[in-house]
């Protein structure tokens, strides 16, 4: 399956006819010792001419029929066909979706296509697979089969670099079908990518069981509402004014949790897919700060944005990123105190958190009343709030710090959170750099999106 050497793709067939030629060797040595006797034979006289051409050719008969019913029995098969046979055979398996492994029998990989070598290791080919796939039921599987059992499934849970879950089928091929001398493919071992069905069907049960969680208080306060303006407070003016602006306010919490709860779940589904378009992150913050500053300059937050020249571009989505620095610039803003500063800087790391290769971090820090250290690893739960009569107040859903924790995961990238009570609190996304170019991405609206509500 693999296009090798041609000098060694010789060899490899060379020993394969040898295996054959010594089978058949002893009825060949017996067959002409008996041709060499008939010639002598016929060249005394003492038999006919043509009975001596009949007798060879019946020998050499016998001989290439005992020759080709070894062959059939076993046939010859190089262990590395040339280039020009296996690029085909190699293109088509790198264009299916789904990671596909070909082993021999000694659990070694002798082929694997492009979804495979992404996932697991780009050298993979030629080692044993247990040193790029060390989940001990793949290789149960995989042990099974070559131990006689035809077919093997199980469902397997990977958990780096984001959790993807997989449906394994290890299926095993006959072994007569090649010679001993050269390596056979004995198991074809293929991984269904289950994430999206999974957790579909987990963000379908989250959403129902977070919405009539959140929704609980609000629509009981709007019942309770209308039953009042329905009854004492009917005819009070100055009580309907009050209860409606309530009403209303409540009406568009629902409405943002909503947003936010649809948001977040698109986020989750396709989270195991790393986008890859190069993105121009400099100008995305540009436009994204041009947008809230009307916002900033009514609580007297001036925005002081750092931006260096000559950056390179990132690998993401253009639309995702927006949302997270319009979420922590905005939260920013809204927890910082009146009259300070909120600052933007935008820099170029040697290498991001984890994940590794260079790349770009955003710091978006606040003057704000900091956050107590124990409550920083919580922060980006769902509906976590530090401080729920305030975050309610400003707008919160309790959501957005969730949403910019899974974006950033989706993108491989890293978000780390700083603060020191009564100082303010720094917020900064590390995002990998984009191996292509900016001319390579495709067309965006500038200044697309409003201003998101989403906080946190």
């Amino acid at each position: 399956m693999l296009a090798g050497d041609p000098m060694e793709n010789g060899m490899d067939s060379l020993k394969a006819y040898a295996a054959v030629f010594r089978r058949i060797g002893p009825f060949a040595v017996v067959a002409l010792v008996v041709a060499i006797l008939v010639v002598a034979l016929a060249a005394a006289g003492r038999i006919g001419a043509w009975d001596a051409v009949i007798i060879t050719a019946i020998l050499a008969a016998g001989t290439v029929w005992n020759a080709l019913r070894i062959v059939e029995s076993e046939p010859v098969v190089p262990i590395k066909p040339s280039a020009e046979s296996s690029n085909v055979p190699l293109t088509v398996f790198d264009a299916l979706p789904d990671p596909l492994i070909l082993l021999d029998t000694d659990r070694e990989v002798v082929a694997a296509n492009l979804a495979a070598r992404e996932l697991f290791e780009p050298d993979m080919v030629g080692v044993d697979l247990a040193l790029s796939l060390r989940h001990p039921t793949v290789l149960s599987c995989v042990d099974a089969v070559l131990a006689g059992e035809p077919v093997k499934r199980a469902q397997i849970s990977l958990p780096v670099p984001v959790a993807r879950n997989f449906e394994v089928h290890a299926v095993g091929l006959p072994s007569g079908g090649v010679t001993r001398t050269t390596r056979a493919v004995r198991v074809v071992l293929v991984l269904h990518d289950m994430t999206l069905a999974i957790r579909a069907e987990q963000m379908r049960a989250d959403f129902v069981a977070n919405v009539s969680h959140e929704l609980r208080s609000p629509l009981s306060a709007l019942i309770g509402f209308i039953e009042t303006l329905r009854g004492p407070a009917r005819d009070d003016e100055k009580a309907r004014e009050h209860f409606l602006e309530i009403m209303h306010r409540e009406a568009e919490r629902m409405s943002r949790l909503i947003g936010d709860l649809l948001s977040l779940t698109r986020v989750e589904v396709n989270e195991h897919v790393q986008p890859r378009e190069p993105i121009d992150l400099a100008r995305l913050i540009a436009e994204t700060v041009e947008l809230l500053v009307n916002r900033a300059e009514k609580r007297g937050i001036s925005i002081d944005l750092t931006i260096p020249e000559s950056l390179p571009p990132v690998s993401g989505d253009a639309d995702q990123l927006r949302q997270v620095f319009q979420n922590l610039i905005d939260n920013a803003i809204k927890y910082g105190r009146e009259g300070t500063f909120v600052g933007v800087r935008v820099q170029e790391v040697e290498r991001v958190p984890e994940s590794g290769g260079r790349g770009l971090s955003v710091a978006i820090s606040d003057m704000g009343e900091g956050i107590p250290a124990e409550h920083i690893p919580r922060l980006t739960e769902r509906f976590y709030r530090i401080d729920k009569a305030r975050s309610r107040s400003v707008g919160g859903t309790g959501l957005g710090l969730a949403i910019v924790k899974h974006i950033v995961s989706r993108h491989r990238g890293r978000l780390t959170i700083e603060s020191r009570e009564g100082e303010g609190s720094t917020f900064t996304v590390f995002l990998r750099a984009s191996a292509r170019p900016l001319s390579d991405a495709k067309p965006a609206e500038s200044q697309a999106s409003k201003a998101s509500d989403t906080t946190s």
